[in-house]
């Protein structure tokens, strides 16, 4: 029995040994290689997830793409910003029109900038007053980046345009006087833009008649209850508004004469933005335009204007001097003759 048994543990013990000769035999792979192939396995990990990731971000990227085209194309809401921005200017920015035809929008991913070049009339010929580029991100719009091209150009906050054009009520800032001498001092070959204020609020068909023909009115400020106090009810102050008096014989402006006279126009784009007055407000770098306040006002009261931007040969302007209606005066852009 116990040879039997001590046999048995032998050919236990062999069959142990050779199974760990056979194992030994098949590793043929030493420690370093084993090492370097787990390595070269996370690489091969690594480049397979990046490429599964570039992979789904080429579907997404299209898919996104697409969504963002109609986002802004789907039910007109480009062409209703880009209506915003236009007609915003037109009415917040004194003399200054745009060349709606060379407007260039860029849509991204759910955003869009637009950007077109603004123009002033200056005697008989309009100048490239700058270049303006509005971005949104979905339908909300940034202050506009500006590159002005003017010699003294507008200020940068809206509501800081009443330093140049005050109402008839309104406190004025002391040396205004001075501006009047610097017009003296142009040389008459020239053309010039200058702001006016007036004594008191009228119709701007009555203050062509008081400027005479020489003069062009090329933009007037209309008076809508808050011009005195320069605030509003919030107490921010209010940008100042009006319209261009002169029709606009391109096809593409508000203000063509084709349909309704300029002030009808003017009170259409109020109720518009009166609507759209968040984004507005954006547009002119305004804290406020105050539009629920005026629109009411303005139908109530009617449009009367308390100054305007008007253009003409600077020996006539100077004349402007001696004008009762006139308050005070400030000079803005001056040109080579140009008056036809």
């Amino acid at each position: 029995m116990k040879e039997d048994n001590q046999k048995d543990k032998e050919i236990y013990q062999s069959y142990i040994n050779h199974s760990i000769q056979d194992f030994e035999n098949s590793q043929s792979i030493n420690v370093k290689d084993q090492r370097s192939m787990i390595k070269k396995g996370k690489y091969m990990a690594l480049i397979t997830s990046i490429m599964i990731s570039l992979a789904i971000l080429l579907l997404i990227i299209p898919g996104m793409t697409l969504g963002s085209y109609l986002y802004y194309a789907v039910g007109g809401k480009a062409n209703h910003l880009i209506e915003i921005a236009t007609k915003t200017v037109y009415v917040t920015e004194p003399n200054i029109s745009l060349e709606e035809m060379e407007l260039e929008e860029n849509i991204k991913f759910f955003s869009m900038d637009i950007q077109f070049e603004v123009f002033k009339r200056i005697g008989k010929e309009d100048y490239k007053a700058g270049e303006y580029l509005i971005k949104y991100a979905f339908d909300k719009p940034r202050f506009p980046e500006k590159t002005i091209l003017l010699d003294r150009p507008l200020p940068k906050i809206a509501s800081m345009e009443s330093n140049r054009i005050f109402h008839p009520d309104a406190l004025k800032p002391p040396g205004l006087e001075v501006e009047w001498d610097l017009l003296k001092k142009l040389p008459d070959g020239t053309v010039s833009e200058v702001y006016i204020s007036l004594s008191k609020l009228m119709k701007a068909g009555e203050l062509e008649k008081q400027l005479g023909k020489n003069v062009e009115v090329r933009w007037v400020a209309v008076d809508t209850g808050l011009e005195k106090k320069q605030i509003d009810k919030e107490g921010y102050p209010v940008a100042p508004i009006g319209y261009p008096l002169q029709l606009d014989q391109t096809t593409w402006s508000p203000f063509n004469g084709r349909d309704q006279t300029n002030e009808e126009v003017f009170m259409d784009i109020l109720e518009f933005l009166r609507n759209n007055e968040e984004n507005a407000a954006k547009i002119a770098s305004a804290k406020s335009l105050a539009l629920e306040e005026r629109v009411p006002y303005l139908k109530k009261n009617g449009i009367y204007v308390y100054g305007a931007v008007v253009t003409g040969p600077t020996s006539e302007l100077r004349k402007l001097q001696k004008n009762e209606a006139i308050r005070t005066m400030k000079v803005g852009e001056v040109k080579l003759w140009n008056w036809k």
